[in-house]
């Protein structure tokens, strides 16, 4: 093996000379320690080597080993259920043989080499078969059936296929091509920097439904599509990501945790086994993978930690699966290049980050996509990426959060005003928007009942109305405003507080389905339509504030998915009391007055009436 030396060593930067030969982003092991490093920059025969591990004790004057490859991942089965650090090292087997903390330079390989898998082929001996082709699968777990494709780069005739167990590194499969043979396992590589291969992408026209409300309704994400959300320390970026991430319509999750805390992670780690699949009742962890790389972990792993779960989703998409990835948060990435590159001693963009910050970032979110896959038979696959930003302060002028918004079609921006206001989920209706609206428009319809995307835009009409009254408001106070005015208000109060509103920790508000989303929507502007029509017909304003209806439309959220149609039921009760207060109110010719807050004949009031 090939060997240079350390001149230089500035925290997660090491500089080696003799490097000749060596490529930018080759792996290489640093020092007799053998730590993980790769290369990020080259000058003759030196080179500046960005290392994954705590460089405590390394000096100048030790070997720097060259494995003349890039940064890869294992690929194959035993991904599912695993937490992986930044590189790969699988936590859960480290643990078992070395306790509690990561030895430095540890090798460990990502996939299990001692469990067998059942291995059942799907193609006959003689087939032609080339990169993409499924030749078989295997039971990963109760959820995940993991297809086995031919390797990129690899095809021919096949001279022999076996069904039975195997371990991930054993031969399942010989290939023949022009008289060379090539055995294939049930694992390949892949290096993580660069995109896997597909036939053609394809428009972002299917719903990635979340099950929560603010964001199906008004701020939808496609399959296959992109989305930040941005906001202040407290604001609930991290708890978003975990309802994504339990509750996405997505058949794969992959949770990167880029230097976050660590009991962030925990919580991922311990709820994760005990929560139900809504589609499946199994547990979430059946079909996720975790990438832990916590703050208190080396910084410098946090690109690599972006990168290997990016590379370990487009491999599940490219077996047709529908993939989610929450990486949390991309501004901690950001922060460990802004170290690295002035440490390298770079010319510095805005606030100090590197000036390819933005291609850095493009380049991640561009990966997503939905598209036909290579190999036969023909399938579907869709990658959607969900990036949480953390801003200083919550300032979104941030380089990060600018970067991250010229590139993704979805903003969630989380105010950390609702959040005090104790309104969660904190996405702001304002500020917040998806440019997939008109994409999903007739999927969503199509899911729900024709009309939803437009009763969605009369709510937000609702909410923009209260946002301009709420001006008034605070400089004169709401007895100032007009019966009318009041009813604006009181509608978008019942929107936000009844519909808006969710418990991300309440068992059955937690999710909600978007036939339930649509129902509850339905109702609340069923209500604030039958009161505005009351409120023409002389009804007055106090009266209908008070009805006793109001309540079970407060609690609708609390019913579960069975019970669709108690909430159907309502529009009837209501079309019930509001008759009813009509009829009361008419027959009183003072009640006129009440409800328009003028002087009118109890003459014009019956003309209304008759209207």
């Amino acid at each position: 093996m090939r060997k240079g030396e350390i001149t230089k060593v500035s925290g997660p930067l090491v500089v080696a000379k003799g490097m000749t030969g060596s490529k930018m982003y080759d792996v290489v092991r640093v020092s007799e320690e053998r730590l993980v490093g790769e290369i990020v920059g080259l000058a003759g025969d030196l080179a500046s080597i960005q290392v994954y591990e705590d460089t405590s004790g390394i000096g100048p004057g030790e070997p720097v080993f060259m494995t003349d490859e890039p940064l890869f991942v294992e690929l194959g089965p035993g991904l599912i259920e695993s937490i992986f650090d930044g590189i790969q090292r699988p936590l859960d087997i480290i643990k078992e043989s070395s306790g509690d903390y990561i030895t430095r330079g540890i090798e460990v390989p990502a996939l299990e080499r001692n469990k067998k898998w059942h291995f059942k082929p799907l193609v006959k001996a003689g087939t032609e078969v080339g990169p993409g082709d499924i030749l078989g699968q295997v039971q990963e777990t109760s959820l995940v059936v993991h297809k086995i494709l031919v390797p990129p780069g690899a095809g021919g005739k096949i001279r022999d296929i076996k069904e039975g167990e195997f371990l991930v590194t054993d031969v399942i499969c010989a290939l023949e091509n022009n008289k060379q043979k090539h055995d294939l396992t049930m694992m390949h590589r892949w290096p993580v920097r660069i995109p896997r291969d597909y036939r053609e992408r394809l428009a972002p026209s299917l719903t990635l439904s979340t099950g929560q409300r603010v964001i199906d309704t008004f701020f939808p994400i496609a399959k296959g599509g992109t989305a930040c959300c941005p906001g202040p320390f407290g604001s609930g970026k991290t708890v978003i990501q975990h309802q994504l991430a339990k509750w996405a319509d997505a058949e794969i999750i992959v949770y990167i945790g880029c230097g976050e805390r660590g009991n962030e992670m925990t919580d991922v780690l311990l709820e994760f086994p005990e929560l139900k699949d809504p589609r499946s009742g199994e547990p979430l962890m059946k079909r996720t993978v975790l990438i832990a790389n916590t703050s208190n972990m080396p910084v410098a792993a946090r690109e690599a930690s972006v990168y290997t779960g990016i590379t370990i989703a487009e491999y599940f998409r490219d077996m047709g699966y529908s993939v989610a990835v929450m990486a949390d948060s991309t501004s901690r990435w950001a922060e460990a290049m802004r170290e690295i590159s002035g440490r390298l001693e770079e010319m510095p963009g805005e606030e100090g980050y590197p000036a390819y910050l933005a291609a850095r970032v493009s380049s991640f979110y561009e990966r997503a996509g939905r598209v036909k896959t290579l190999g036969r038979p023909e399938r579907e696959g869709a990658l959607s990426v969900v990036g949480a930003v953390s801003p200083p302060g919550g300032d979104l002028s941030d380089p990060v959060v600018q970067a991250t918004l010229r590139v993704v079609k979805v903003f969630w921006s989380l105010e950390d005003k609702l959040a005090y206001q104790r309104h969660f989920p904190a996405i702001s209706w304002l500020n917040s928007y998806s440019l997939y609206l008109d994409d999903v428009a007739d999927d969503m319809n199509k899911m729900t009942a024709k009309g939803f995307t437009e009763l969605s835009r009369e709510a937000m009409k609702l909410l923009e109305q209260e946002a301009e009254l709420q001006e008034i408001v605070r400089l004169i106070g709401v007895d100032a405003l007009s019966p009318e005015d009041r009813l604006i208000l009181e509608g978008a109060r019942s929107i936000r507080e009844d519909f808006l509103h969710q418990n991300a920790f309440h068992e059955i508000d937690t999710y909600a389905s978007l036939k339930k989303q649509y129902e509850m929507l339905s109702v609340c502007m069923f209500n604030y339509n039958m009161a505005r029509e009351a409120l023409k017909r002389g009804a007055a304003f106090d009266d209908i504030v008070k009805m006793d209806i109001r309540n079970k439309i407060a609690r609708m959220k609390y019913l579960e998915e069975s019970k669709l149609d108690a909430i159907v039921a309502l529009k009837d009760q209501l079309s019930k009391e509001f008759d009813h207060l009509i009829k009361q109110e008419t027959g009183v010719g003072e009640a006129g007055k009440r409800g328009t807050g003028e002087t009118a004949k109890t003459g014009d009031l019956e003309k209304r009436s008759e209207k």
